[in-house]
């Protein structure tokens, strides 16, 4: 893209974001004692921390610095939309994730005053005031609320699992009336996007995916659990936008899951040389080789664990020693073969007749072929993934 081009392209941007913001800043308050800026002012923050994650919020999201101010703008009158957060069946870790975000906790204190009015885990009240409060939040804030729902949705037995006591409600009813009057849906982590891990064969639960008990359209942010980064940037796009991002085939933000782990894998190098850790422990681990051999799926996963990391990023699995798992991806627990063990030929036999991924890393080594046939692989697996699907 030439200079002009690329302004042209900002200025559109900008007139987009700043519309949003006055179209946010109109809406009536849901809260009157409270706002972002007073918040973090009360909360010990400076300008100079906010800005900072504001900057760092906009680089995530693959903005010109220049925008840095608007994403601030945005965020100071994100308190003016409510948000419910419910949770099927899950392990709780999605919202964990999201609370041990980077310090100054600035993502978290936007996620509560951003009037978060249901969430099992983290409100005060319990039984049937809690319950209360979700009917009224849905009710009061109809067509405006942002459902963020964790975990999978089981649908057997007659779909009585994660049934309330007292009327009685069953989990799948509850996640598709919270879902018909919210403005925007998120299913956060891969048990809400795909199913998860309860819905790995046998699947005696007959858990499902968020978006298999409504019919409007469903932003999956998986991941087991997902980056903090992954879940407040495809927020913070909804909220500058007004509109639900680029996705890809299975309805994850590009901005977030267009690469492959592989793709910006600190070991890459040693992946393209050759160099392969054989087992756990040998001298290949120790001096940081690649860890396809003992089970990375890192060539056949989209995310951006090796961007993003984890523990105010600190580091991820694959930095300590430990390969991809390939979480993010639909039915992974199915599809990607025991953990600590490279995807076997079989799975690609049919494709490339015996040219599979393992293949490739054992004879193959140094070479643009390497690379090449991999990334064969990886487009390969998601068509075997997906064709279930379609």
């Amino acid at each position: 893209m030439d200079i002009d081009a690329r302004e042209k392209s900002h200025k559109t941007l900008r007139e987009i974001f700043e519309k949003r913001i006055k179209q946010l800043s109109k809406l009536p308050r849901l809260r009157d004692d409270a706002s972002i800026e007073r918040s973090i002012e009360e909360g010990g923050f400076s300008r100079r921390d906010f800005m900072k994650w504001a900057g760092a919020m906009t680089a995530m999201l693959s903005l010109p610095a220049s925008f840095t101010p608007l994403v601030a703008e945005a965020v100071k009158v994100a308190d003016r939309l409510p948000v419910v957060w419910l949770h099927m069946a899950e392990c709780t870790g999605c919202s964990e994730s999201l609370l041990r975000s980077a310090s100054p906790t600035i993502d978290s204190l936007i996620f509560d005053y951003i009037s978060l009015e249901y969430h099992e885990t983290l409100m005060a009240a319990a039984g049937w005031q809690a319950e209360q409060n979700l009917e009224n939040a849905i009710e009061k804030y109809k067509g405006r609320y942002i459902l963020m729902v964790e975990g999978g949705v089981p649908l057997g037995n007659a779909g009585s699992f994660l049934t309330i006591g007292g009327h009685g409600k069953k989990g799948r009813d509850i996640a598709a009336d919270a879902a018909k009057d919210a403005a925007a849906i998120f299913a956060i982590g891969t048990c809400s996007s795909f199913g998860g891990v309860q819905a790995a064969a046998p699947n005696p639960t007959g858990a499902v995916a968020l978006s298999e008990v409504t019919d409007k359209p469903v932003i999956n942010v998986p991941g087991c659990p997902p980056s903090e980064k992954n879940i407040v940037g495809t927020l913070l796009h909804f909220l500058l936008y007004g509109t639900l991002p680029a996705l890809d085939v299975y309805n994850r933000p590009k901005w977030a899951y267009r690469l492959r782990i592989h793709d910006l894998c600190e070991r890459r190098g040693h992946f393209d040389a050759g160099e392969f850790v054989e087992r756990y422990g040998d001298e290949g681990a120790k001096d940081g080789y690649c860890l396809y051999k003992v089970g990375c799926k890192g060539p056949y996963t989209f995310n951006s664990c090796s961007r993003n990391k984890f523990n105010q990023g600190t580091s991820w699995p694959v930095q300590v020693g430990f390969g991809c798992m390939g979480c993010s991806e639909p039915d992974f627990w199915d599809t990607m073969g025991t953990v600590g063990e490279p995807l076997k030929d079989k799975l690609y036999h049919t494709v490339f007749g015996g040219m599979g991924a393992d293949a490739t890393a054992d004879k193959i080594g140094v070479s643009l072929l390497t690379v090449t046939a991999v990334g064969i692989a990886a487009h390969a697996a998601i068509s075997v993934i997906k064709k279930p699907k379609e």
